[in-house]
């Protein structure tokens, strides 16, 4: 491996955005360490510049074996995420703190890992996968919710301690998108989704609603492509948004009151 080529370490790399990403970047001259618990499922686009690695962003162990063997890191993307769909009230403790371990605490830890390197380098990129509904909640996802906002108010944070280091912090806050995100990284509460829930008469209506637009949203070379920019652009701004869903439901947002927003969602989920 040529050692001026920039570095890029994805974590969540087997499918989906993580997957395109790794492929496109790679296309375009980047070495990527490609990370997932699973890396066998990246063995098939592996290459001079596609290296796959063994990376549990859950345990701190995995993490610094899979640093360790990387000569630096010019570029960060936080990936790894999955969705808990339940009920507050019919959630499970371990499934809480789960959601949070991988969605928030995986986000942490990795960044705790690569930050010393890139302020020994006195410069790097930070890209934080967050999503549209780390802004906007919905029903069901609140755990899935509550994990996004905290990476947006990671985000946040790390932009002022970092920049006197020379590394850039950004989200991006995806809409829906064809992925396998659907299939295999939704996580149902088995009580929220019994016939006898009384919780059923929302989860028969939105549940199918939004695994429909999960299904048929937006292509993920569109994510891939929105990532090469920003890591281009030292100017690019600290957030973004990609796909249908996210672009006409963010600006919303910003707009309209609590109230009248939250009409909206209704009106537009049936609720």
């Amino acid at each position: 491996m040529q050692i001026d080529k920039e570095v890029v370490l994805i974590t969540g790399a087997s499918s989906g955005m993580g997957r395109a990403t790794a492929i496109y970047l790679a296309d375009r001259g980047y070495v990527v360490y490609a990370g997932s618990r699973t890396p066998q499922k990246i063995f098939d686009i592996q290459s001079d510049n596609i290296l796959p690695i063994k990376l549990d962003v859950t345990d701190t162990h995995s993490l610094k074996t899979a640093i360790s063997n990387m000569p630096k890191i010019d570029i960060l993307i936080n990936n790894a995420g999955y969705g808990l769909v339940s009920t507050v009230e019919e959630l499970d403790e371990n499934e809480m703190k789960a959601q949070f371990d991988v969605n928030v605490f995986g986000v942490l830890r990795v960044c705790k890992a690569v930050i010393p390197i890139m302020r020994m380098q006195q410069s790097g990129t930070i890209i934080n996968i967050s999503s549209f509904l780390g802004k906007i909640g919905l029903p069901l996802l609140t755990m899935y919710n509550s994990s996004k906002y905290a990476v947006e108010g990671i985000t946040d944070s790390l932009r002022y301690e970092l920049r006197d280091f020379g590394i850039r912090v950004h989200s991006i806050m995806p809409g829906f998108f064809d992925t396998e995100f659907a299939r295999s990284n939704l996580v149902a509460n088995l009580d929220t989704f019994d016939k006898n829930s009384p919780y059923a008469k929302i989860v028969s209506s939105l549940a199918p609603n939004i695994v429909e637009q999960i299904n048929n949203g937006n292509d993920v070379q569109e994510m891939a492509g929105l990532i090469y920019d920003i890591i281009r652009d030292d100017n690019f701004p600290a957030r973004t948004t990609a796909g249908e869903k996210a672009s006409k439901f963010i600006p919303m947002r910003r707009e309209l009151s609590d109230e009248d927003f939250e009409r909206r969602v209704r009106e537009y989920y049936s609720l």
